[in-house]
């Protein structure tokens, strides 16, 4: 199906009750929240569910978060909650934290890819919120770009990817944190980091007492395995140019990118690295501000698409608090291809 689609201010309770009678019509709507912009259904509607997975180009066994309300929404979406469970969507919601759930039956099996848990959160974007409310639905909703492209943080980016897929887009502005939210499982014994984000694992260890984070946050997935959190098993976030997490001391990386000079070659480097980077460059904002690089990483590397960029060269963040989420996007933007250059 094809749309003539209108791009209409989130902030306008019209456009926001124009959204609301769409999704109860059974139609998909693109949505912000405070992470990225979210490709919104009924997530209790199998049939409009199936609409996310086809406009996206979604593989079938990738589950959706979702997104809630108001925290007695989630009676309807869980079994038995696991301890912790409330204490941290006390502490972190509405905001950038999903939790995996033991699911309930009202959830189809099409959200959760056939796991017998659910993801969910409480968004923190008053947009999202309106919009929740307004349809009286809770929504599933991942990111609102093509699978496997970077995920979108404006309404610019959703029209790119979803135009004439979708009816309608709320533009709410950009997005004030700029990776996707952490994921924690809270159905073992110790809660687990799927996915990190802007919810850090040490601000969950100081409300839990205990977390780990999975193998999988940084290093290549199992395929064999059972997709437990979106953006684990399959591409995500890569740009249409190749990709390289380049590692190492500065001065060592700007002696290696001065024979890369040819045209298509980008770098995505760090404030402090411009005005000496031998290659055109981004800036992926200071080198101490993670909370920069989360909000500039995907707009970047849309840009240099743009741009016409074939090889991007990209220096990551530290891998601790966000700036372990940026690492996580990054590294699966080049396809966990990544370079240390030591001399």
């Amino acid at each position: 199906m094809r749309y003539s689609t209108r791009v209409l201010d989130g902030g306008s309770d019209q456009a926001v009750s124009q959204a609301a009678a769409l999704l109860c019509a059974g139609e998909p709507v693109v949505i912000p929240t405070e992470t990225v912009y979210g490709l919104a259904a009924d997530a209790l509607d199998e049939r409009v569910v199936a609409r996310i997975f086809e406009v996206k180009g979604r593989p079938a066994d990738n589950p959706l978060i979702v997104h809630i309300a108001r925290l007695e929404e989630l009676d309807a979406l869980t079994g038995e909650l696991p301890g912790g469970a409330i204490k941290l969507a006390k502490k972190f919601w509405p905001g950038p934290l999903t939790m995996i759930l033991p699911k309930s039956g009202a959830v189809p099996e099409i959200v959760t890819a056939g796991l017998d848990t659910v993801a969910v959160r409480m968004p923190s974007h008053p947009v999202a919120l309106a919009l929740i409310r307004t349809a009286g639905r809770v929504l599933a909703a991942p990111s609102a770009n093509l699978s496997g492209r970077p995920s979108p943080t404006t309404a610019d980016h959703c029209f790119e990817d979803l135009n004439g897929l979708v009816p309608l887009i709320l533009d709410g502005g950009p997005c004030d944190v700029g990776v996707e939210s952490t994921v924690v499982d809270l159905t073992g014994d110790i809660p687990r980091i799927l996915r990190p984000g802007a919810v850090t694992p040490a601000q969950i260890k100081a409300e839990l007492g205990s977390v780990v984070i999975d193998p999988a946050v940084c290093n290549q997935p199992d395929p064999s395995l059972p997709v437990a959190s979106p953006g684990v098993k399959h591409t995500h976030y890569r740009p249409k140019a190749e990709v390289v997490v380049l590692s190492g001391r500065w001065e060592n990386c700007e002696r290696f990118l001065a024979g890369q000079r040819r045209d298509g070659v980008w770098g995505l480097v760090f404030e402090q690295e411009m005005q000496s980077c031998p290659i055109p460059a981004l800036s992926l904002g200071p080198r101490e501000s993670a909370q920069a690089h989360a909000k500039l990483l995907f707009l970047r590397l849309r840009q240099l698409d743009d741009m016409g960029a074939k090889l991007i060269y990209a220096r990551p963040p530290e891998q601790d608090g966000i700036g372990l989420a940026v690492y996580n996007r990054l590294i699966r933007a080049a396809g966990f291809n990544e370079m240390t250059i030591d001399g």
